[in-house]
């Protein structure tokens, strides 16, 4: 398959692209990361780790690795009333892997700028908005994690 664009030519930001790390267990990451989702507004309906899924299930030997699917229902039903394909790529993620013991690296990229790159969603006013207001949600969340007294790293290309 050929994509219309050379992926590597993509800036970081045009994708709500957001990177951390933080100097703790994974599962202080994994609370930290969950706290600062609730505290802007994103709920946690979907969370999971394909880690231990995989290291149960085909004996993979995988590193921690956490998926915590965050959620602001009001963003989230005023995309699906623009485009009713937005939710295939629900909930909006943020992933926890460990890099090594004791440093966790959380990232995120936006779904709805992605879907709008991809034109699953509109060229229209509701989606600018919508892009602003996730796009402000993610930047609180990161704000927080990169307070955290713990965030040692927070980089564009880690």
């Amino acid at each position: 398959m050929t994509l219309p664009f050379d992926p590597a030519a993509i800036d970081p930001s045009d994708i709500g692209e957001k990177q951390v790390v933080l100097e703790q267990s994974h599962e202080d990451a994994i609370e930290t990361v969950r706290t600062a989702c609730v505290d802007c507004g994103f709920g946690i309906p979907v969370e999971f780790s394909p880690s231990e899924l995989l290291n149960e299930k085909v004996d993979a030997d995988r590193d921690p690795y956490y998926v915590l699917g965050a959620c602001n229902p009001a963003v989230a039903d005023r995309a699906l009333d623009e485009t009713l394909k937005i939710g295939g790529l629900f909930p909006c993620n943020m992933v926890v892997w460990e890099e090594a013991p004791g440093r966790q690296h959380v990232y995120h990229l936006s779904i709805m700028r992605i879907a709008h790159a991809l034109g699953i969603a509109p060229d229209s006013a509701e989606w600018d908005g919508i892009l602003e207001t996730t796009g402000e949600l993610t930047e609180q969340a990161f704000a927080s994690l990169e307070a955290h007294e713990d965030a040692v790293s927070v980089t564009e290309d880690t």
